[in-house]
This record gives structure tokens, C-alpha cells and sequence, in this order.
């Protein structure tokens, strides 16, 4: 009895050995790289190293009560040693226009949670706006509250990130020279791949 030997085409045998060396790197080196993050990790938890918090906030609204939120949220997270990122988007825009950032308003319309509540029949008088936005600007004055440039100003020293989304500054009309000092141009993506490390995120 004669046994018959099959032979393997040495091409086909030629590529499971180049598969099988593939995944065995592949292997060898996922293991590798979590040995290596896992010994980095255990570095730095016996140094006493912790990653810094991060806090990113979308503020989508240009009024003036809804621009003090995420003022305040970031330069209190800044002072707490946070990392902060602000995406302005739409008329929330309208916070780091320099043209515009002075003149934000309140709307009495339709706004039922301000100190003094105002009808809607008489929010829609023309003038209420005007008269709405000196009552809010004479309360915060009343408690020193710092106004939205000086909130601003103190986002920037304390390393704040000011993004304007590039995705809606056509759209809302406003350029690149219109934008405070410090802001930076971002899209949608990129202000994703911030807010995807950040240990708190906020819409506003």
C-alpha cells in the first residue's frame, strides 16, 4: 500500500505564511502596547501624575442672560485647573463678535423665568427689548458682576480656548476679523475630537 503525499502549491503555501506571521505581529505588538500603557499608567500613578480634567462646553445662544453660563462654567473650571474648550456656534457667535459682544439684548418675550415677569402682550411693545436689557445689565452691575468682555478677558488668561465654528459663521454672517482676540477657527470635527476627551460636556 503506497500513501500519496499532497503537495501545497508554494504559492498558496507562500501566503498562510505571510498571514500567519501578520497576525502573529499583530498580536505580539497589541500586547506589547498595552504592556507599555499599562507600565506608563503605573509610572505615573506612583509619581502622583493625574491628567488634567477637561471641560467642553457648545454655547449655541447670543443673548445676554444665555451668554454669562458658559462664561462662568469655563473660567471657573479654568481657575480649578481644568482644560477648557468653548465652541460658539450660531448666534452664540455673537459672544466673541467684537462688533457685537457689547450690545447683546434680552429678549422679554416669551421669557417667563426674569426677576419681573413681563406679559407677552406687553414684551411685544417695541422698546421692551431695550428696557428689559437695562433692568438685566443694572442687576448684575448691582452684585459686580463682571460684564461679558470682562468674563472674556479672563478666559483668555486662563488659557480658555475659544472656538468659533467655521460650519455656521457663513451662515450668521461673520468673518474672521470680527472675532475677538484669541478665538480660534474650528468645525464640527474637530471640536468632536476635543470634546471626545473631555471629562464634562455642556449645551448651552
Amino acid at each position: 500500500m503506497t500513501t500519496e503525499t499532497t503537495k501545497i502549491d508554494p504559492a498558496i503555501e507562500a501566503k498562510i505564511a505571510e498571514l500567519v506571521a501578520a497576525k502573529f505581529n499583530e498580536l505580539v505588538q497589541g500586547e506589547f502596547a498595552e504592556l507599555v500603557q499599562r507600565r506608563v499608567a503605573a509610572q505615573e500613578a506612583e509619581a502622583g501624575v493625574t491628567k488634567r480634567k477637561r471641560l467642553a462646553i457648545v454655547a449655541s445662544k447670543g443673548t445676554l442672560d444665555m451668554a454669562y453660563p458658559p462664561l462662568i462654567l469655563a473660567t471657573t473650571a479654568a481657575a480649578l485647573g481644568w482644560e477648557v474648550g468653548v465652541f460658539f456656534t450660531f448666534y452664540g457667535l455673537d459672544i466673541i463678535n467684537r462688533r457685537k459682544l457689547s450690545h447683546l439684548q434680552v429678549p422679554p418675550l416669551a421669557n417667563p423665568a426674569m426677576p419681573v415677569p413681563v406679559p407677552n402682550l406687553v414684551g411685544a411693545i417695541p422698546g421692551m427689548t431695550f428696557m428689559a436689557t437695562k433692568m438685566m445689565k443694572s442687576w448684575m452691575d448691582r452684585v459686580q458682576m463682571p460684564s461679558i468682555q470682562e468674563l472674556l478677558d479672563i478666559a483668555k488668561e486662563s488659557d480658555v480656548q475659544l472656538f468659533a465654528c467655521t460650519t455656521t459663521m457663513g451662515v450668521m454672517k461673520t468673518k474672521k476679523e470680527d472675532l475677538v482676540e484669541g478665538a480660534q477657527l474650528a468645525g464640527a470635527a474637530g471640536f468632536l475630537d476635543y470634546a471626545s476627551e473631555a471629562s464634562v460636556s455642556l449645551f448651552i
